[in-house]
């Protein structure tokens, strides 16, 4: 079972701490298998939606096609999961909060699992369309595309849940700040490095090549760091605090 007594006032070993991270692990992958065995009943309709940026897929090997079902579904047990494993996360890293801000741990894994779902649609909704669309665009009448449905469920799913641990960010932030180790007059200072910043990594991410595109990749990371600074501002350790 995992360990729920205030290790503030009782200090866990190294040992006791890694068997406690094992058990949380264990606990994970058994949810992650039970909502990977009940997403597998919806794997027709799951296709359906998965598959609508780019149309028909074909697959390349007898197996293949079964091995995809399994992939999606493995997929959409982990993101069901995420809550569970967002709140198993955020418990464990606890040792570093005192007793008072050991509150945030509830909304910190709701919000952790909002913040993941806002950046996976984002990234289906808006950056798959434009990526397919483009790549696509390399083709003619001697080149046409002939998509296996293996490389695209990996490629749409490395995306989204890229997209998702990145907005993650305000909270990462907001963690930091609680313990004191960032303060918003240090993000604002940086504010115009991680903009730069944010338009190189746009620049990494997006397929196309025009400002278009690589600003609305942009836009998010800024407003996400800008979140960041308030978040850590209002509810960051302040150097009166006097936490228990």
């Amino acid at each position: 079972m995992v360990k729920t007594k205030s290790r503030m006032d009782n200090p866990l070993s190294i040992i006791q701490h890694l068997e406690e991270m094992r058990n949380r692990i264990l606990i994970s992958l058994l949810l992650i298998i039970v909502c990977t065995s009940l997403g597998y009943s919806f794997i027709p309709q799951i296709m359906k939606i998965i598959t609508k940026p780019v149309g028909k897929l074909y697959f390349m090997g007898p197996t293949e096609a079964f091995w995809v079902q399994l992939k999606v579904a493995l997929f959409v047990g982990l993101y069901f999961s995420l809550p569970f494993i967002f709140y198993q996360v955020w418990k464990f890293v606890e040792i570093g909060l005192k007793q008072k801000e050991r509150s945030f741990l509830g909304p910190l894994s709701f919000s952790s699992f909002f913040l993941f779902s806002v950046g996976g649609a984002f990234c289906y909704l808006i950056v798959i369309p434009v990526a397919m669309k483009f790549l696509l665009s390399y083709g003619s009448s001697i080149l046409q595309p002939l998509i296996s449905v293996s490389k695209y469920v990996s490629f749409i799913g490395c995306m989204i849940f890229a997209f998702g641990i990145t907005f993650q960010l305000p909270l990462v932030m907001l963690f930091l700040g609680r313990l004191g180790i960032v303060q918003d007059q240090a993000l604002r200072k940086f504010r115009r490095f991680a903009i730069v910043g944010s338009f190189i990594i746009a620049a990494a991410l997006t397929p196309t090549p025009d400002m278009v595109n690589q600003t609305l990749l942009a836009l998010p990371i800024i407003v996400l760091y800008e979140l960041s600074i308030w978040l850590v501002k209002i509810f960051g350790r302040k150097e009166n605090d006097n936490l228990e």
